[in-house]
């Protein structure tokens, strides 16, 4: 392992497609999920002690979420562990740890990558990790990962890149598609050279940096300020500071769109973003009627293609639903045809006009 790659976990979001499962105050990184014995943020912790050592990875979480990572992630030092005091998107997030790395260690190199994504092999992703990380350390380069697409989906971005390569197995980035309609997806498949965005990113902390100065300088300078209080007692009373004074953007928008050396490298390795009740379902064991049961004590009689979640000490009875979302929590219950899966965020938006905030 080298001493000089680190990792950074973004985990501050709220996962509110997953619904009623993940809550504000329990978003779905620190859900188990899949029912695989772990949570999400566990498994990408697992994954990536594998490329640097637990020293060498920090997680970027809301302010609210640091004492769940610090009881799910107990290997972690503590002072790994960063709160945000509020939610502004990706590019305040990074801001905050590269400046920080770029302190602690001015050769620093990083991955920056999601908390709740899945990843089915291990070995390949640790694989493509390595070779981003030995290409940024030789060039000036913003890399981030593509997964080859399998089908049309219309709820990724898509990254196009040119056909020839500028090194081997990585290729320079010609533009940014955010989520398309299903007829410009299918054209995307079948053109060969568009990738999903998997919002992974590898870099050199210094060039992430120098980008962020250039590109997005109003956020830039409100860290760059208060930078000497980084990795001091006085960083989170800084912290507070910075972030009320921060554009709430996303890095994509921020840099990768706009900067001239970005390069993305195609992979395949399982992955899927579970953004979704029904990409759970896609990942999951499931029946000989294609149902995915989480919970012991649900039973189902003719069902097909049903998405179950329930406690294990209630017993759920299923009859006759085809293609359906049931998710029994202790106060709510969803039930939903899967095809309507991406209103979920309306759904919770109509549950918090007419109810509060007691079921979100």
């Amino acid at each position: 392992m080298n001493k000089h790659h680190y990792v950074a976990i973004m985990a501050g979001g709220i996962g509110s497609r997953f619904w009623p499962m993940s809550r504000t105050d329990h978003p779905k990184q620190f859900l188990d999920i899949l029912n695989t014995g772990k949570t999400l943020i566990q498994q990408t912790f697992d994954r990536y002690n594998k490329l640097v050592p637990a020293e060498n990875i920090f997680v970027v979480t809301s302010k609210e979420y640091v004492s769940a990572v610090k009881n799910q992630l107990p290997l972690i030092p503590v002072e790994n562990i960063l709160g945000e005091p509020s939610r502004k998107n990706t590019a305040p997030c990074i801001a905050y740890i590269a400046l920080k790395l770029l302190k602690k260690d001015p050769d620093a190199l990083m991955v920056a990558a999601p908390a709740d994504h899945l990843v089915l092999e291990t070995d390949k992703f640790i694989k493509t990790s390595t070779v981003a990380l030995d290409f940024v350390d030789h060039f000036n380069a913003l890399v981030t990962i593509g997964i080859t697409p399998v089908y049309p989906n219309t709820g990724y971005g898509y990254i196009q890149h040119d056909t020839v390569a500028a090194a081997p197995g990585i290729y320079k980035v010609k533009t940014f598609t955010e989520k398309p309609n299903l007829d410009l997806a299918k054209t995307f498949l079948a053109s060969g050279d568009f990738l999903w965005n998997a919002g992974i990113f590898v870099w050199k902390v210094k060039n992430i940096v120098a980008a962020l100065e250039k590109y997005l300088p109003e956020v830039y300078e409100v860290f760059a300020g208060e930078k000497d209080k980084l990795n001091t007692e006085q960083e989170q009373e800084a912290i507070d500071v910075i972030y009320p004074q921060c554009t709430s953007i996303s890095i994509d928008f921020a840099v990768m769109e706009k900067a001239d050396n970005v390069y993305v490298m195609p992979a395949s390795f399982g992955w899927s973003d579970l953004g979704t009740w029904n990409s759970a379902w896609e990942n999951m064991n499931r029946d000989y009627l294609d149902n995915a049961v989480a919970g012991k004590n649900v039973m189902v009689i003719d069902a097909t293609k049903c998405m179950v979640h329930a406690p294990d000490n209630k017993l759920v009875l299923l009859q006759g639903l085809d293609d359906f979302i049931v998710v029994d929590t202790k106060d709510v219950l969803l039930i939903c045809k899967k095809e309507k899966e991406q209103e979920i965020k309306e759904f919770v938006s109509e549950v918090k006009r007419h109810k509060g905030d007691k079921y979100l």
